[in-house]
């Protein structure tokens, strides 16, 4: 599958290697792509650089993993690329960092997830991998006993399932919570938050609505611990 990153920070960069290892094509991103040669070459073939846009472009699902607060104008730039297309959502509402952005969104009744996705309508919004700090990420993928927990939330089926598929193939086990409002019970704050907590674990805390299969490239046709928390 090919996946674009919009940002390369260290949640962008620590997942993009462990989609590299599992066969997936990654594309960097960042307003600066040059600076990203070094990751690149450490990656490998599969793995390339680019503008937002040509990441956007680029990938049959999109991972976003940028502050929050560059979320209105990154949906100016290339949310009409992202048209129809599956876009994961790394996103936090950190107030220190993003200010107003970050009062607004926790007070909206659909979470920050849901805050996000608005203003990108025509996109298959999916919010994952905000709970767990990227060193976890990157020390404890493929462990063999109880993986860790990825939560996800959409109002999409499908891409719920291709979220999930993708999950598996960095080394984790899914945790599908429901509709994107739910995406509110594993935000900063909550009791699942930065914990490190197994899928199992977080299914216990958090129910689960199943998503089956492996990652695959989406039918377009279908569409007409909180402190050193995670960074993206």
């Amino acid at each position: 599958m090919r996946i674009g990153i919009v940002g390369a920070g260290m949640i962008g960069s620590t997942v993009a290697k462990l989609w590299v290892d599992a066969g997936h094509e990654v594309r960097l991103s960042s307003r600066h792509p040059n600076e990203l040669q070094p990751l690149v070459k450490q990656l490998g073939e599969r793995a390339s650089a680019g503008t937002p846009q040509e990441a956007a472009e680029f990938g049959d699902v999109v991972m976003i993993t940028v502050p929050l607060k560059a979320m209105p104008e990154l949906a100016r730039e290339i949310g009409a690329s992202l048209a129809g297309k599956i876009v994961l959502d790394t996103g936090n509402a950190y107030e220190q960092r993003d200010g107003t952005f970050a009062r607004e969104a926790s007070r909206d009744p659909r979470g920050s997830a849901g805050w996000s996705a608005s203003m990108f309508p025509r996109a298959r919004w999916v919010k994952a991998f905000n709970t767990v700090y990227y060193k976890t990420l990157e020390k404890e993928a493929h462990r063999e006993a109880d993986q860790v927990g990825i939560p996800l939330a959409s109002d999409d089926k499908e891409a719920l399932e291709v979220a999930a598929g993708l999950v598996r193939d960095a080394g984790f086990d899914p945790a599908v919570v429901g509709e994107l409002t739910l995406g509110r019970k594993f935000e900063p704050g909550s009791p699942v938050y930065n914990t490190g907590m197994s899928g199992r674990e977080l299914r216990g805390v958090l129910g689960e609505k199943r998503a089956s299969g492996a990652a695959r490239a989406p039918d377009r046709a279908s569409d007409t611990r909180a402190a050193e928390g995670p960074r993206g």
